[in-house]
């Protein structure tokens, strides 16, 4: 099938990069993986895939957060340990679970 129409996108520039990096991992062009997408669309009748919220709430999901917004977390968790502010592993996750 020939492609000649165009699709001009705008998209946020960390997820453009970390599904460039698994598509390069691939072997498979970002225009190829659209392709498939829209073709999909049109096969399926819509998304070809589940639509729904993350399950871990958004104060700790990475994949919502900036690489900022992570390394303030992160230098926090630091000072954390550095003033002897931590828990045991088994019941953080214990009170975690309860909780979500």
């Amino acid at each position: 099938m020939e492609k000649t129409a165009t699709l001009n996108l705008r998209v946020n520039p960390t997820v453009k990069e970390r599904a460039e990096e698994v598509l390069s991992k691939l072997g498979v062009p970002m225009s190829t993986a659209i392709d498939i997408y829209l073709n999909q669309i049109s096969l399926t009748g819509g998304i070809p895939f589940s639509v729904s919220l993350p399950k871990a709430p958004l104060s700790i999901h990475a994949d919502a957060m900036t690489n900022e917004e992570i390394r303030q977390k992160l230098e926090k968790g630091y000072d954390d340990i550095a003033a002897g502010r931590v828990q045991n592993a088994a019941e953080a996750f214990a009170k975690f679970r309860e909780n979500h």
